[in-house]
């Protein structure tokens, strides 16, 4: 019998393939700094290798002295990187746990915009002096957890009862999420009155709801942003990993996703496993919405019938990288994360376009669309080295009588009966 070495593992060589995605995608982005940097003639190859520190290593930069970067370990890049992972992570979730029930959620963003609205209204709408601003987190939380279900279980809905598809569904859903939720703020009276500001409303912040810092203010002391979401989020998806690999319900729900006709045949209701995947899977992006805005560090700009939130389409690349595996969608959310404060700190050191990281992040989701070719790559690199590996039954062994050579045990008490 072959064993298999440690390198032909599945979950190995889809590790691997991540990680030649991203570290291609590095390349590519620091080719692509290299050559701006040669043709403009405002940024020289200094400049350009600015460009490629700060791309792998902006999380770490402290500034500049007499011209030249610092790097170090910096509190505010890494508090704020881990803020802005909890989105992108709970979004990565949700097209994660969709994926693996066979269905494609790119309802994201509409599902992020309905627990936006409904965390907001309760948070800010509630009277904190009458009720603990605590209590009011939590309901606000869960408030969002239930609109984005609501809002992820009408593509459901339609995919199980009328077999429409769900990404068209999803589609119609976001641009209905995204009107909506403009003309329910437009008159809520929840907008923010602060200077010239318009369109925005108030931070959670305004009647004290805010995510508590559970020490992590501690740890990363210059960040204002850094808050308790990145535990919550971590626990979360613990928990879909426990629910999509130990649990009944998770099986089912595969196993729908795998063939529906079958599982039907097997008992399972399929119907009510597709709308179930995508209600589970709107709460997650819900919830990702509710922890960013309850933070009380961040407004939210009503007026988003113009464009579609980013994080909803961002959680698709966080999905990809991390090939739909709930533990692996927390290191790829904080990877996109930090290049998100790379660009920043591209753009403010240097004479380079911040968008630069998003070409780069392109590249690495491209690349991961192809991960399984990769993984044929790895499979045929790696299967050599198990072929001189055999596993030897360990049976004892006797010897022919005046002979030198052995036979097993079994071998020669079946030439001892014949005789």
């Amino acid at each position: 019998m072959k064993t298999r070495s440690f390198f032909n593992k599945d979950g190995t060589k889809s590790v691997l393939s991540t990680l030649i995605s991203i570290l291609i995608g590095l390349i590519a982005g620091a080719l692509i700094i290299l050559i701006v940097g040669l043709v403009d003639d405002k940024l020289g190859l200094k400049e350009a290798w600015k460009g490629i520190r700060l791309i792998f290593f902006g999380l770490f930069s402290k500034g500049q002295q007499a011209g030249r970067l610092v790097f170090g370990f910096n509190s505010t890049n890494i508090g704020d990187m881990l803020f802005r992972a909890v989105p992108i992570i709970m979004t990565g979730l949700s097209v994660s746990l969709a994926y693996k029930t066979g269905l494609f959620n790119i309802g994201a963003s509409g599902q992020y915009l309905a627990g936006t609205t409904a965390a907001l209204f309760i948070a800010l709408k509630m009277n904190t002096a009458v009720v603990a601003p605590w209590i009011v987190w939590i309901l606000a939380f869960f408030g969002g957890m239930l609109a984005g279900a609501f809002w992820g279980a009408i593509p459901g809905m339609l995919k199980a009862f009328l077999n429409i598809n769900e990404v068209l569904a999803c589609i119609m859903t976001n641009w209905l999420a995204a009107n909506i939720v403009t003309w329910v703020f437009e008159g809520s009276g929840l907008q923010c009155t602060e200077g010239t500001k318009t369109q925005v409303i108030w931070k959670t912040s305004h009647n004290g709801v805010a995510t508590a810092k559970m020490g992590l203010d501690k740890l990363f002391p210059e960040s204002q942003q850094v808050d308790g979401g990145i535990i919550v989020v971590i626990l979360i998806a613990i928990l879909i990993y426990i629910l999509l690999t130990k649990t009944t319900l998770g099986f089912e729900l595969k196993a729908c996703g795998a063939n529906r006709h079958s599982a039907r045949y097997a008992g399972i209701k399929d119907k009510r496993s597709i709308v179930l995947s995508m209600a589970i899977a709107g709460a997650l992006a819900g919830a990702g919405a509710a922890l960013y805005y309850l933070s009380g560090s961040t407004e939210f700009h009503w007026q988003t019938y113009l464009s579609l939130p980013g994080e909803g389409f961002t959680g698709i690349a966080v999905a990809l990288l991390g090939a739909c595996n709930p533990i692996a969608n927390i290191f790829t959310g904080m990877f996109l994360s930090t290049l998100d404060v790379a660009g920043s700190k591209l753009s403010f050191f240097t004479e380079y376009n911040e968008y630069i990281t998003d070409v780069i992040i392109a590249v690495i989701v491209y690349l991961s669309a192809f991960s399984l070719l990769i993984k044929t790559w790895l499979t045929k690199k790696f299967k050599k080295s198990d072929d001189g590996f055999r596993k030897i039954p360990d049976v004892a062994y006797t010897s022919k009588s005046g002979q030198g050579d052995k036979l097993p045990n079994a071998a020669a008490a079946g030439k001892e009966g014949n005789a």
